[in-house]
């Protein structure tokens, strides 16, 4: 598929439901698009396996309960709708895209405990998402906006308004020829991407930032693990701006991004070294299997 998001051939599976992709429609007066109410999954199908689908599908329903609503669906039941997405549309290896949120209703101000929850599956085909970056590494600018305390927002909930900032500081970083941007959080440290979880290596070592103030990604984990099983030490710690200049490799992981490496933060330099190369392989067989 090519062209504007709205405007393609397929199915939408919403509320129940498979319909055309052109009528997957919402009100202007929903509850989300006014105040951010929504919650959403991005994961990817690999030979027609959603890879780790009951942990994203947990994870949707945890997320709406952290920014307040219960899914009206159950975990088997949003396993249910992922596969007839992908079925409708006959792809075995896609982006599938998971969303819930507060629809329109009777409440049409903060509150909107009287408006219905609402859930959506749409699937499609994706490449890389940071094109030959997978190859060459990606170059990140540094973001201005930083993650917020978690006193703040819900950090680790997958919630559509927590990415207002991600946008803005991946469209600054585009705008000076980077890929993404690399976000400290809100005391300073090292936090992650605008999308995707950031890890580094020294002296044979992987050092990756605490999620205490952004989202413990699922891929982030998986590769922990995967990085453990092979022997190597992982740390997960707070990491200052100023140790970025230490590192000799760099990767960030996401379920778009899955394993890419990065070549430049900023002023610093990074090489595709053979850890890197290691685990994206690794990450890709694993994936596949």
């Amino acid at each position: 598929m090519a062209g504007s998001y709205e405007d393609r051939d397929g199915k939408i599976w919403l509320d129940g439901k498979l319909v055309e992709w052109r009528d997957a429609q919402v009100h202007i007066l929903t509850h989300a698009m006014h105040y951010a109410s929504s919650v959403f999954e991005g994961e990817r199908a690999y030979n027609g396996k959603i890879f780790k689908s009951r942990e994203h599908s947990e994870r949707l329903i945890t997320s709406g309960k952290l920014i307040d609503f219960d899914l009206p669906y159950s975990v088997d039941e949003i396993e249910a709708a992922k596969q007839a997405a992908l079925e409708a549309n006959g792809l075995t290896d896609a982006y599938v895209r998971a969303v819930a949120w507060r629809g329109a209703g009777d409440d049409m101000g903060v509150a909107s405990l009287r408006n219905p929850v609402r859930m959506a599956v749409a699937v499609w085909s994706w490449g890389n998402y940071y094109g030959d970056a997978k190859m060459k590494g990606a170059k990140l600018d540094i973001a201005k906006w930083r993650r917020p305390d978690p006193a703040t927002a819900p950090s680790q909930a997958k919630a559509a308004g927590l990415y207002m900032i991600a946008t803005m500081s991946k469209h600054a970083a585009e705008a000076k020829g980077c890929s993404d941007a690399m976000m400290f959080d809100y005391r300073g440290y090292v936090a992650e991407a605008t999308g995707a979880n950031i890890f580094f290596v020294k002296d044979g070592e992987v050092h990756t930032p605490t999620p205490d103030a952004f989202l413990n990604g699922i891929t982030r984990q998986t590769v922990i693990q995967m990085l453990r099983d092979k022997g190597i030490n992982v740390i997960e710690r707070h990491i200052m701006p100023d140790e970025l200049e230490g590192f000799e490799q760099c990767w960030l992981t996401g379920t778009a991004a899955e394993v890419t490496p990065v070549g430049q933060i900023g002023d610093y330099n990074f090489e595709v070294g053979a850890l890197t190369r290691d685990i994206s392989e690794s990450y890709e067989k694993l994936v596949r299997a």
